[in-house]
Parts: structure tokens; sequence; C-alpha cells
């Protein structure tokens, strides 16, 4: 599928664009799935909270945060709630952060656009042997409560050895500077991930990152990816990348997910903190010719 010109950027980069990927047909309907879904949720029952810029160490203990890997979970910004964390500022369509982590195999819609073989033909052309789907989101960054993803590496989170992590991120939305775009940082993934985002040791709870210490990223090379909605961004493991707050009064929708492979050799720990049951295993994505 990738032109060799294509896959020589990725790899000097760390970072591949390929624009109008999704049609407009496919775009309407997923977003018209989600207001569904949206639509219909009970806020009341789920009141967890995605904060990026805190300490992912606390916030992530959350055990429904750490059991949402085959399970469709809601997660609310920050500033969307009052207070006492009782009752939502704003009204539930633009107060949600993300939807996660199973999408990609609970819905059809969603289902069937995670498992395009055009999607498997790339981590093929990227060098992956059985790329295996291991978790999506439909990220909202509503208008004005839209907030900061902090800089981070894919690999950190979703940790295999050897590094094979590949983040593919659509927008549903034109993404600019002001509405929140991704960042990234070219040529960051050289650096490699030396930092883990892992389930604590029995008996402990929750997560740690290892080692402790947080990165200080340069972030003076970044660029901003501001692409027309149905682009794909191809993101390497290692890459660092980000996005700002959204302080517009336009939403910046995205759908993501996120490959490894699955070939021996390769190994996904089992402290990782996206975890399934055991009777529903990673599925790999089919190829062009399959």
């Amino acid at each position: 599928f990738l032109s060799q010109s294509q896959i020589d950027f990725y790899n000097e980069n760390g970072y591949l664009l390929i624009n109008n990927f999704w049609n407009d047909e496919t775009i309407n309907i997923l977003r018209n799935k989600i207001n569904n879904i949206v639509s219909t949720l009970d806020f009341k029952k789920h009141k967890s909270i995605f904060n990026p810029k805190k300490d992912e160490q606390v916030r992530n203990t959350d055990d429904y945060f750490l059991t949402s890997g085959r399970e469709i979970r809601y997660f609310w910004e920050a500033k969307a709630w009052d207070e006492n964390k009782e009752n939502l500022i704003y009204p539930p369509e633009v107060s949600i952060n993300k939807i996660g982590h199973g999408l990609h195999d609970l819905d059809p819609d969603f289902e069937k656009v995670s498992y395009d073989p055009r999607v498997g033909q790339i981590c093929r052309d990227l060098g992956m042997d059985i790329p295996l789907a291991v978790q999506s989101m439909y990220i909202f960054k509503q208008p004005h409560i839209g907030g900061e993803v902090i800089p981070h590496q894919d690999g950190a989170f979703l940790y295999t050895d050897p590094q094979t992590c590949i983040g593919f991120w659509w927008p549903l939305d034109k993404c600019t500077k002001s509405n929140g775009c991704l960042w990234a940082v070219p040529g960051s993934h050289r650096l490699g991930v030396h930092r883990r985002f892992r389930r604590r040791d029995e008996p402990y709870q929750g997560t740690e990152f290892v080692p402790f210490e947080p990165v200080e990223w340069d972030l003076s090379q970044a660029v901003p990816l501001e692409i027309s909605q149905g682009t794909l961004v191809i993101i390497h493991s290692a890459s660092v990348h980000y996005s700002d707050e959204n302080k517009s009064e336009l939403q910046r929708h995205a759908y993501s997910i996120h490959v490894v492979d699955g070939k021996d050799g390769v190994t996904y720990p089992t402290d990782n903190w996206l975890q399934r049951p055991v009777e529903y295993p990673f599925r790999s994505i089919p190829n062009e010719s399959s």
C-alpha cells in the first residue's frame, strides 16, 4: 500500500500522513454512531475523569480504566464537572473526553474501519508480520474545555519487547492549532523508548512509571499536523507527540487504534496496563491480499 518514499519518510521522521484515507461517508457513519452512543449514556453511572495533565500514576489506578481492554468505557473532561464531581456543568455531548478501549471489537462500524485491510497492509509495509489491534479510542477534544495531552510516546504505554507499536489516528474534523491539532517531533523516534507505564507488582495496586522520573522532551522542532478530516496519521512507537488544549469554538473529534506485532519473538508483557480476558485475545488485521 505504501510507496517506498512514504516508507522512507516514516523511517526518517517517525510519522506519516496519508490524505483522504477516509471518505465523507465513513466519517458520517462514525460520527452518527458516536452521537447515538453518547445520547443514550447514563452519565451518572460513569464518572471517570480523564485528565492528561494529572499524575498518570494516580489517575490510572482507577479499576474502571484498568479493566477497559475489551469494554466500551466513558471518560469525562476534568473541566466538565462541578467542584463536588456530582453534576456536569455542560451537556454530556460536549463534556465527554473519550470513549475506549474496545470499540474496535465491540461496535461493528468501528470494527470495520479498524480491521480495514489497508491498515493491515500498512503495518506489513512497515515491517510487521502479524498486526494485532490492541486498543481503540474515540477522542472528542471538546470546544473550550478539550484538555491538553502532554508529550508522550505510545510505546511507553503499549510496550512490547522489542518495540513494535504503531498508532493510527484519524480526525473526523479539520485540525488546526486553535482547536488542538496533533504536534509531532520529527526524528524523535530515534531516541527509543526508555520508560514504561505498567501495573505495579503485587501486593500493590494501580500503575507506575518505570523509571519514575519524567522525561524532559526537546519540543523546539515540533511541527503542527494541521490536516483535513479523513487524513490518516501513522505514528511510530517512539515518536514524541502531543496536543494542546482546544480553546476554540470548534470540536476536534478523532478516532485512533494501536497495533502491535504478534509474531514469535515479540513479547507483550503481562504487566502492561492494558490487558484482556484470556478468552478474548487480540485479533489480527487482514491485509489487502487476504
